[in-house]
């Protein structure tokens, strides 16, 4: 099968196109044809083995990891002798990041526990959009932030997959919502819903003595002391992807802040695929659809992972991996 393969660690153009075998899958697994895949933080962190910690999970020198992906839309092929839940013909989306990886290929195989069926009449590409993105809003604002009618909430990297998705799950809630991010994806973010749009080049949002109930970053490259003074009192922040020294800083240093102020600084550890039941009934309600920046030609990853390192993508970049007949 056409698999993009890593070899060694570096820039997106290590990557190389090739074949590998196809896998089968064992008792309680299910082989996935994939259909169509979204780039996420993961893939750019694990090509460059950056951070460092990466390295110490998945190889120091070279990665253990072969091939990259982990949102994916697809059908399923074959089932293991033991599997119950799913039956060849189903239509599945789920992300992979908690078995691995490997959605950057036409087939892969996975524990049964993982896929959900996809959201009744959207498409693969749509749905492979959602996993990581959707749950890490949904479970950045909704569980972890426990928003509430009146707030006011600042997502910042609100142009992104999980603010493109955020807005859309804030709009049952009758609240005020401001989004950072590029001037390219202003005009996104206004027709998306956000009250309130802040080009971060021209404008720190730390800095305005503008005062909110909840943010949620996916950039966190500020210390935890400007976070706070944008805080409302008993406001909270959540961050759901940030430069490892920045994590570090609120991971340590929130507790105390919080033991003082009141206020909350909180790290969210995605939790693959909780949730994505509820994700597809907004789905299929029409409450949330993904902004796709795409859909690309397969071969073209490579030079999308770059693309989406340098922060010029709106929403999520999607790539189709087969045709779905």
């Amino acid at each position: 099968m056409k698999a993009i393969i890593l070899k060694k660690y570096g820039l997106p153009k290590v990557l190389e196109v090739g074949e590998v075998d196809k896998p089968a899958p064992k008792d309680r697994e299910v082989l996935v044809k994939i259909h169509a895949a979204s780039i996420n933080d993961w893939d750019w962190g694990l090509v460059r083995g950056k951070p460092f910690v990466i390295r110490l999970f998945f190889g120091l020198r070279k990665p253990r990891v072969r091939i990259l992906g982990a949102d994916i839309a697809g059908t399923i092929e074959a089932v293991g002798s033991k599997v119950t839940s799913f039956k060849p013909g189903d239509e599945i989306y789920c992300d992979l990041s908690e078995c691995g990886s490997g959605g950057f290929a036409e087939y892969v195989c996975i524990p049964e526990k993982i896929p959900a069926l996809k959201p009744s009449g959207m498409s693969f590409n749509d749905a492979a959009a959602l996993p990581h993105a959707g749950l890490l809003a949904l479970q950045g604002l909704v569980e972890m932030g426990k928003v509430k009618s009146g707030q006011r909430i600042l997502i910042n990297g609100a142009g992104g997959g999980v603010g493109t998705l955020g807005i859309q799950i804030l709009k049952s809630y009758n609240l005020k919502t401001t989004g950072v991010d590029s001037a390219e994806k202003l005009d996104l973010m206004k027709s998306l819903g956000y009250d309130e749009v802040m080009d971060y080049k021209k404008l720190d949002f730390t800095g305005t003595g503008e005062k909110y109930d909840l943010i949620l970053d996916t950039k966190t490259n500020r210390s935890a002391v400007k976070y706070i003074r944008c805080l409302e009192r008993n406001g909270t922040y959540i961050t759901v992807g940030a430069w490892m020294n920045r994590l570090l800083d609120i991971f340590l240093t929130g507790p105390l802040i919080s033991l003082f102020t009141g206020k909350k600084l909180k790290v969210l550890f995605h939790q693959p695929n909780k949730g994505l039941e509820q994700l597809s009934k907004l789905a299929e309600k029409g409450q949330i659809q993904p902004v796709v920046d795409g859909p690309y030609e397969f071969e073209k990853i490579p030079e999308l992972l770059q693309y989406f390192g340098e922060g010029r993508h709106k929403g999520k970049i999607v790539v189709e991996v087969g045709d779905s007949e």
